[in-house]
């Protein structure tokens, strides 16, 4: 298979291919086909941007429909009747029945350029300038938003000074005993502690491309009681986990709280097109007009995409208690993975469909068993500082079949390399 031309020409910021150097020609649900003819199941799943697979047919039609009807594509943030539907759907569908207030905002087609937005929006309207992040976040690689990523790999590119982000351990980082909401109030309360009072708070619930570490409900609802009693605009980023990959459609529904800003993107369009939202609530909207912009925020396919996905699995609650079911699969399939290689050290963590299984003592395992798993036909990433978490993000609409193909080939791929 020729990747020369990619060699030659492409630069060398790209990573995914060098894991996965093959020549992708078509797509279809959870099955990726090269070239050659050769199929993989997708457990990347565009680093979750497909909860709904590839090319879903049922967002397809729609999309076709769309262009041949002549409908807008390209619409900045004009009105238009894609558009419309959208916040109709979204409204009805997603914010009515959770009983959330937000106001809408359509950004750049990134999920860092929403980020930017919301921090922007957070210090516009405290009128401080400190933001407070955690160990082993990844909120994008903009500068704005790489000043609240944590991992040195992002932040060494930067070429500038990262300031006004002061980093506190995310729960569970130090030892399960050691409370760091605890820590920030501290921090908060006194004057000689070197951290400013913060705009804006921005985490998420479960870090994906930290390590899938998940925080606890009482520690989230513990967050966010802190930043209400301190007047601080609390950020969920959603980009990753939300939109279903938790079994609810916001991750943060288990927990009761109702955040001041969410951050939204990825598998938001339905279809993998570029679409971003911040969530605010509406005293937060004191934007003026044209203040913050974007050439591609009116991306109408991916409203088209949007709102079918929303009509199609959000309507009702079997979608989600779907996805809860089959990661109650994948949990109980990875523990038994851990429990035969206990000597390696391994432990699982996640909910809904988004699972880690890790080596903190061999942190090189979760490398080689992805490897050997592209062998067999499965394409599944790392994440963690080291890369020493193997990430299972496999689309939601994936069937019991595939899912548990997939899950016997990370099992014989453990078998293989641990061997």
């Amino acid at each position: 298979m020729d990747l020369s031309i990619f060699d030659e020409f492409e630069s060398n910021v790209r990573s995914y291919v060098r894991s996965f150097p093959v020549v992708f020609a078509k797509a279809d649900g959870v099955v990726l086909t090269d070239e050659d003819g050769s199929e993989y199941l997708d457990f990347l799943s565009g680093a979750g941007t497909l909860n709904y697979g590839h090319n879903n047919p049922i967002l397809q039609v729609a999309l076709i429909e769309y262009l041949q009807s002549g409908g807008v594509t390209h619409g900045l943030d004009l009105a238009t009747v894609a558009k419309r539907q959208f916040i109709e759907t979204f409204s009805r569908l997603i914010l009515q029945p959770r009983g959330l207030d937000y106001k809408l905002q359509f950004t750049g087609p990134t999920g860092a350029n929403a980020v930017e937005a919301a921090l922007k929006l957070a210090r516009m309207s405290t009128g401080r300038s400190e933001v407070v992040a955690f160990t082993h976040a990844f909120h994008g690689v903009s500068v704005g938003a790489l000043a609240t990523t944590a991992n040195r790999k992002f932040r060494d590119a930067a070429g500038v000074p990262l300031g006004n982000v002061t980093f506190v351990p995310y729960d569970g980082y130090v030892d399960a005993s050691f409370d760091s909401i605890r820590y920030l109030e501290r921090l908060l309360g006194d004057p000689s502690s070197g951290l400013d009072r913060p705009a804006a708070v921005i985490v998420e619930t479960i870090q994906g491309e930290g390590g899938v570490n998940v925080a606890r409900v009482e520690w989230l609802r513990a967050l966010s009681e802190l930043c209400i009693r301190e007047g601080i605009v609390l950020i969920v980023d959603d980009i990753q986990v939300g939109c279903g990959r938790t079994g609810t459609f916001f991750s943060f529904e288990q927990s009761g709280i109702v955040p001041d800003i969410v951050i939204l993107s990825k598998s938001l369009s339905g279809y993998g097109l570029p679409m971003s939202l911040v969530l605010m609530r509406r005293e937060l909207d004191i934007w003026k007009p044209g203040s913050h912009s974007g050439t591609f925020r009116g991306n109408n396919l991916a409203f088209v995409g949007a709102t079918v996905a929303l009509e199609t699995y959000w309507s009702d609650s079997a979608f989600s208690e779907r996805v809860l079911s089959l990661g109650e699969v994948v949990k109980e399939r990875l523990e038994r993975i851990a429990a035969r290689h206990s000597a390696s050290g391994l432990v699982v963590r996640g909910r809904g469909m988004i699972w880690g299984i890790v080596s903190e003592t061999h942190p090189d395992i979760a490398k080689r068993v992805s490897e050997e798993a592209f062998t067999r036909g499965l394409i599944i990433e790392t994440s963690g500082a080291y890369g020493e978490v193997l990430k299972l993000l496999s689309p939601l609409t994936i069937s019991d079949e595939e899912l548990e193909r997939g899950l016997a080939i990370i099992e014989q791929s453990f078998d293989v390399v641990l061997a």
